[in-house]
């Protein structure tokens, strides 16, 4: 029994995760880990989101997909467990949170690395590939875009209230930040990203999409209600060398609702030698 435990013993230790705190610029950033791979993947999460909220399925599953890399999973500043400081929406949140990115895998002594980004966390995701090509190796992105059109606007102020949500959609936000809060900072989230579409024409990161050398995958869903559906050519047409993949019947969480064929797919993507 002890030597097939000491044989299990490396698998096992890549499925396990640890959780804590890491000091970065003076703030502490939550992050979970699992994995122990030589090489690393930054797990970024969409709006308001954290690491169990946004990547659940990832973390359990990734390691054994993925056993050369350590994957870790954060809370941007103010989000989830990465608070304090309280979160502060400016023109500029998009590429603060990705120079905090940047910051925290230095301070992990990890400023190599790969990046699996939705929503948010893709726009994020392209500003750091943009803006420090030589730290990253790979980008996956989806349920993204680099700028915010009218249409998109529109929706956003449609649902600026929170209470007009449905239980089942404002649950999990609300177990993380607390009923009042949440409505609070979706409602800053809105304006903040309004307030670009009305200063900056809704550009979040048009020229850092233009300066990606990182080998790129793009996913998308096709019913995806968040996005435009312009912004899937729009980037294809930037990042010609890029990959791609279409779930027909996939809306904005096809990591969640197809986590398996998802994860598959991904990994077979970091795992290639590029």
């Amino acid at each position: 029994m002890l030597n097939r435990l000491g044989r299990l013993a490396p698998r096992l230790s890549r499925t396990v995760h640890t959780e804590r705190k890491v000091k970065v610029k003076g703030i502490d950033l939550h992050i979970v880990e699992c994995g122990s791979g030589p090489r690393s993947l930054l797990l970024m999460p969409g709006a308001l989101g954290s690491a169990w909220t946004d990547f659940k399925p990832q973390i359990e599953q990734l390691p054994k997909l993925l056993p050369e890399h350590t994957i870790i999973a954060w809370d941007p500043p103010g989000y989830g467990k990465s608070v304090p400081p309280q979160r502060k929406f400016g023109l500029e949140f998009f590429r603060e949170d990705a120079q905090a990115a940047v910051d925290l895998m230095r301070a992990l002594d990890k400023p190599k690395f790969s990046i699996l980004g939705w929503s948010d966390g893709g726009i994020t995701a392209l500003i750091v590939a943009g803006r420090h090509a030589e730290a990253v190796d790979k980008l996956a992105i989806w349920g993204a875009g680099a700028y915010l059109n009218e249409e998109e606007v529109n929706s956003l102020r449609n649902i600026r209230d929170v209470a007009k949500w449905s239980p089942r959609m404002r649950e999990p936000m609300e177990k993380v930040y607390g009923v009042e809060r949440f409505a609070q900072l979706w409602a800053e989230w809105v304006d903040a990203a309004c307030s670009i579409y009305d200063q900056r024409e809704g550009d979040f990161c048009r020229s850092e999409v233009e300066q990606v050398k990182a080998p790129t995958f793009i996913l998308h869903g096709k019913k995806d209600p968040m996005i435009a559906a312009e912004h899937v050519p729009w980037l294809k047409e930037r990042l010609p060398q890029a990959e791609y993949h279409e779930f027909p019947e996939g809306k904005h969480n096809i990591h969640l609702r197809y986590a398996e064929e998802f994860n598959k797919l991904v990994a077979e993507f970091f795992n290639k030698k590029s």
